[in-house]
């Protein structure tokens, strides 16, 4: 069934938002409702968007979807207002006019159920009349000019209804205007607005917190920020402070300026004068205009016990869930490009074997040697280390396993020994020239090494060897081993257990399944746990084509994948693109041109002069020849668009290339460095491992990572250390502090 075209309102507040054209957005709209992916759409469907990136596609996608969940709450807000008999059509177009789902629960919040409140039960005294004067400060009609507060009271004072006395008829009376004042939708906007404008976050101890929790969060002992300049981390700290108990936080106001501005607006409303505060301006009506006499003070004593008891504490609350919402999109954010950075690490340089150490003491080294594919070529075990003490039979073991394999490269976790390990390793590269190592994050690898999917991948391989193999194939091909982990476990946030873990889980996905497809996918040797991102293929499906592989030994062509169950044509055409057959019986499926394209493929190599068994190897020679084409030309000729021809001219003047080649390779280390090598002034290579908000932490080679402060990061102010550095990134930089107790080193960016 064809999806409907989206309707133009929502195709034109998209196109505002993202600043494209309304086609664009419309078009983008009905294919993601038809089934089709972003990495689809965006590789694959660039003539009927315009060429719009992924990233603008996946933001149009999250909006959409936004957007189309405002329209829902706005429908059923509209429902039950007319079926509780009160829209009204003032209420009905301030509705419709509604841009936030914010206000569309401001102008429901006076209607919506609520539990029995003290507004309510004076309701049920028939004092709304007397609450309704005094909001409207209308004088009641019959009653003498002259009449005192407690005369007025006296007026809707009834046993029998249980208000016995003026004063309860006063006090009942207040309390229902002080609800409507807090209940009012423009007077919970404009306390909000003026808490986030002249609010403070003040942080504090709290009493009864543990001595170790208090000692974490001394930094905010006595914090005190403005609300609108508070960073993202330090609100997630704060949050994550206060949830374990350790802090105490409030939002601290002048309770003047919020009421007085409520006070101003309702005098206003009423064509009074109005000085700053909120009083009664001195033109105003006479002083023994009961009005001003009586109505005005007991207004002003609604609106201070209604922002006072109810609106105050709730638009605190509605302040922290908006920094809340705005700083984990900050730390979501954030770690989806660290987690897209460590992805699109390039593999190690070279075709060789690798060989994988996680190391440990007493249970030893655990190492694996793994082929170019990742396949297990041999494991061992090796004890160097305390207890044992077995430094040259460990040294010995290495050196035959590089001798037996051909390896160049060894991958060393950074666990437990990691420090004493490399030494070991550094001994054998002074040995031999012709060996390199690098240490490798292993964060994430025991997790694995006890999944389901590491049973199946590596069947009867003890557990503990698992680790080194996954250890060797992170330096071998970063992506298509991380993807087998849970991206939060990668290490390279800062807050990521403090957000909303399925909006977490939502945008990592989104990384990983982009970057799979860039990259695109070897058919005949990806794992089911890669599979599972590429475009429009389940996990179900993943599994089934791994089997399928089992079964027919390897995929010769790409159309084999038909055969696989639960694999249909549209599933085929959102995947076929991304997967890649090497060596097989249709050169183009080595390639990113979707089968789709193959006659336009083939004409274009014709026109090339070259034939599909030239592809392989054409090298440089074809890639001249297809230069000299001219995009529009072809595609006028050839009925294609031309973004298409584009990209058909550059997959086939580069078949098989690997993106990630054109990103600096891993760097590689002959000796180990010891933190009392480092001094001030020192200068050397690392690389980034994660970027924050307050700067980037480098591996130089030592124990300890490193900290380059975003205020250390160029002679020029850097206002994000995101436009400096990303991680994976190799940099020369300047020891500037070392302090070896606290084994904290302070680095500078040179260059």
């Amino acid at each position: 069934m064809t999806a409907l075209s989206p309707p133009a309102d929502l195709a034109q507040r998209l196109a505002a938002e993202l600043g494209i054209a309304p086609w664009q957005a419309a078009n983008a709209v009905q294919l993601l409702d038809e089934g089709n992916t972003v990495p689809f759409i965006a590789r694959y469907r660039k003539e009927r968007t315009g060429e719009l990136d992924e990233e603008t596609l996946w933001r149009l996608a999250e909006r959409a979807a936004a957007l189309r969940a405002l329209e829902e709450r706005r429908a059923q807000v509209r429902r039950l207002l007319e079926e509780q008999g009160n829209l009204t059509p003032e209420l009905e177009e301030a509705l419709a006019a509604a841009a936030t789902l914010q206000r569309i629960e401001d102008l429901y919040r006076p209607f919506r159920p609520k539990r029995r409140t003290r507004g309510q039960a004076a309701r049920e005294k028939g004092l709304e009349p007397l609450a309704r004067a005094i909001l409207s400060l209308t004088w009641p009609s019959g009653l003498p000019a002259s009449a005192s507060e407690r005369e007025l009271g006296a007026a809707y004072a009834d046993p029998a209804k249980g208000v016995a006395s003026p004063d309860e008829a006063i006090a009942g009376a207040l309390d229902i205007a002080a609800e409507a004042v807090s209940d009012d939708p423009e007077a919970r906007e404009l306390a909000r607005e003026l808490v986030r404008r002249h609010g403070r976050i003040a942080v504090e101890p709290a009493k009864d917190a543990a001595p170790e929790r208090v000692r974490e969060y001394e930094a905010y002992h006595g914090f005190s920020e403005a609300v609108r300049r508070l960073r993202p981390h330090q609100v997630l700290a704060i949050n994550r402070g206060e949830r374990q108990g350790a802090l105490r936080v409030r939002i601290e106001i002048d309770p003047a300026i919020p009421a007085g501005a409520l006070k101003a607006r309702l005098l206003q409303r009423q064509g009074m004068p109005v000085r700053p505060g909120g009083r009664l301006g001195k033109d105003g009506a006479a002083p023994e205009d009961p009005v001003v006499r009586v109505l005005v003070p007991l207004l002003e004593r609604a609106v201070d016990d209604g922002y006072r008891r109810l609106l105050g504490p709730a638009v605190e609350r509605d302040i922290r869930a908006e920094l809340t919402a705005v700083a984990e999109e900050h730390a979501i954010a954030v770690f989806a490009r660290n987690v897209r950075q460590l992805l699109m690490q390039p593999p190690a340089p070279g075709t060789g074997s690798v060989i994988g150490i996680d190391p440990g003491y007493r249970t030893g080294c655990k190492v694996a040697v793994v082929d170019p594919t990742g396949a297990v070529l041999e494991t061992a075990a090796i004890y160097p280390h305390p207890p044992q003490n077995r430094w040259s039979e460990g040294l010995a073991v290495l050196e035959q396993l590089v001798e037996r394999h051909g390896a160049a490269v060894i991958a060393i976790g950074n666990g437990t020994a990691s420090r004493e390990t490399e030494r070991l390793v550094a001994e054998l590269t002074r040995r031999r020239g012709d060996v390199r190592y690098a240490v490798v994050n292993e964060a994430g690898a025991s997790v694995y090494s006890a999944s389901a999917l590491a049973r199946q991948e590596l069947p009867g391989l003890d557990v503990t060897l698992r680790g080194a193999v996954s250890i060797a194939r992170r330096l071998l091909d970063p992506l298509a081993e991380l993807v087998k982990i849970d991206p939060k476990s990668l290490g390279v946030g800062l807050y990521q257990h403090d957000v909303n873990p399925k909006r977490l889980d939502e945008a990592l996905r989104q990384v990983v399944e982009s970057c799979v497809n860039f990259v695109g996918v070897d058919l005949n040797t990806a794992s089911p746990a890669l599979l599972r991102y590429v475009s429009g293929i389940s996990e179900r499906v993943a599994r089934e084509i791994v089997a399928h592989r089992a079964r027919i030994g390897r995929f010769t062509r790409r159309s084999q994948l038909l055969d696989v169950p639960g694999l249909g044509p549209k599933t085929f055409e959102q995947c076929a693109g991304f997967l890649r057959i090497r060596s097989g019986e249709e050169p183009l499926d080595a390639t990113a041109v979707h089968p789709e394209s193959y006659p336009v493929a083939r004409a274009i190599l014709e026109r090339a002069g070259a034939s599909l068994e030239e592809l392989p190897a054409a090298g440089g020679r074809l890639a001249a020849r297809l230069e000299a084409l001219d995009p529009e030309e072809l595609a006028a000729e050839l009925g294609a668009g031309v973004p298409t021809v584009r990209d058909i001219l550059e997959a086939l003047a580069k078949p098989g290339r690997d993106p990630r080649d054109q990103l600096p390779p891993p760097l590689l280390r002959a000796d180990v460095l010891e933190l009392e090598h480092l001094q001030p002034g020192t200068r050397l290579q690392g690389t980034v491992t994660n970027v924050v908000d307050f700067g980037a932490f480098v591996d130089i080679g030592v124990e300890k990572a490193g900290l380059i402060h975003v205020s250390r990061m160029g002679e020029r102010y850097v206002t994000s250390p995101y436009d400096v550095l990303a991680v994976g990134d190799i940099v020369t930089v300047e020891v500037v502090k070392v302090d070896k107790e606290r084994a904290r080193i302070d680095l500078a960016l040179v260059g």
